[in-house]
């Protein structure tokens, strides 16, 4: 459970970025709504006791109840289902003392895990029909409870994790492109069958989000509403914004004209108060943090260390991007949070125990193959 570990290859230039975006995401939580601020503290404490905690535990002990590890994301999901808080039309958390706790930013990173070590033991069967068939029916029963609470924002992480980890366990190209071939023009004809007036099988608002995002001057005082605010936002803050909490009257946020400031569109806070220099400091250290995991799994000793450090890489960057992507106007609205910068406690513990798990993959590293040389 614990090993002899060679603290000098504790990576602490990770936790320091992990620690700085954080930091900077409560700065702006405090001008979006300074209500939300002490949570979002406490989170970030508890975030590194966890880390901390984890990253001297191996991930290799851990492993060993992948199974366990599995049955407790269902599990999670299922009690959600049935015991959980309801608000907004939806049912995805339980509250604790006034704090919410969304077990589904908890499964992201159990699934990472669950399928390091799944396809650690069937590696060298990965690109069998077989193998590829049980992992696709294992992702089906936390992907449909998180689509049923309805969260389609988390039910695309999901997926976009499967997807890392399964090309991070070394499956074939070929695999791949017949994957692409035939899921691109399926993606595109279902799109066109959801969409329909007389078919209900996604929620009336998802289809408004996505007319929203094909013609957003149609829908500019109603679901188009909060990307269009959100991009005057950020091109209203120019090159070095309008100050950190900021009394301009012209600003969007002190207008109280961006929905969801603190959490989904703290990108369009980001880009008003700090401008586009603001912007790409934010982007600069979640792109880093993304890559520093999958520099960390090149080197790491086994298959599970390389999908552990790589999926959380490939989650923080994946998340990343469909983020500023919504809050840009590139993406439909999906309601993901920017990791690390958007209040929320559950998912801010759950990436740092995720951080956690890649600095012990780190710390288990063959010696003298770390990063002396390359930067």
């Amino acid at each position: 459970m614990f090993e002899n570990y060679n603290f000098r290859k504790y990576d602490l230039f990770l936790v320091l970025m992990c620690i700085a975006i954080t930091s900077l995401g409560i700065v702006f939580i405090r001008s979006a709504d300074e209500a939300y601020v002490h949570n979002q503290q406490q989170g970030l404490m508890l975030g590194i006791i966890a880390m901390v905690i984890v990253s001297l535990i191996s991930y290799s002990f851990v492993l060993r109840f992948y199974w366990l590890i599995y049955a407790v994301s269902i599990g999670l999901l299922v009690a959600v289902r049935l015991f959980g808080e309801t608000g907004g039309g939806a049912q995805r958390w339980f509250e604790v003392g006034g704090i919410r706790f969304q077990p589904s930013e908890l499964v992201k990173i159990l699934l990472i895990l669950f399928y390091a070590e799944f396809i650690m033991k069937h590696k060298e069967n990965i690109n069998t029909i077989r193998i590829i068939a049980v992992s696709v029916l294992l992702i089906i029963p936390p992907t449909v409870l998180i689509f049923e609470q309805p969260d389609l924002s988390t039910t695309i992480m999901v997926l976009a994790i499967f997807a890392v980890v399964m090309f991070l366990g070394g499956l074939s190209w070929k695999v791949i492109g017949g994957v692409v071939a035939v899921g691109v023009p399926a993606f595109i004809l279902a799109l066109r069958y959801l969409m329909r007036d007389d078919v209900h099988i996604i929620k009336d608002y998802h289809k408004g989000r996505i007319l929203a995002w094909l013609y957003p001057d149609e829908y500019a005082s109603t679901e188009a509403y909060q990307t269009l605010n959100a991009i005057t936002a950020i091109g209203s803050g120019q090159l070095s914004g309008k100050g950190i909490n900021n009394n301009v009257v012209a600003s969007v946020k002190n207008g109280n004209f961006i929905s969801a400031a603190h959490t989904d569109f703290i990108f369009a806070v980001i880009g008003e108060e700090m401008g586009f220099v603001g912007c790409c400091l934010v982007i600069g250290l979640l792109f880093m943090i993304a890559i520093w995991c999958i520099l960390i799994a090149r080197r790491a000793k086994d298959v599970a260390g390389q999908i552990i450090a790589g999926g959380m890489g490939g989650l923080i960057g994946v998340q990343t991007f469909i983020n500023i992507g919504v809050v840009t106007g590139l993406l439909p609205n999906t309601g993901l949070t920017l990791p690390f910068v958007s209040y929320g406690m559950t998912s801010l513990v759950s990436l740092f125990i995720g951080i956690g798990f890649v600095l012990n993959v780190k710390l288990q590293s063959p010696s003298g193959e770390y990063f002396e040389g390359e930067f």
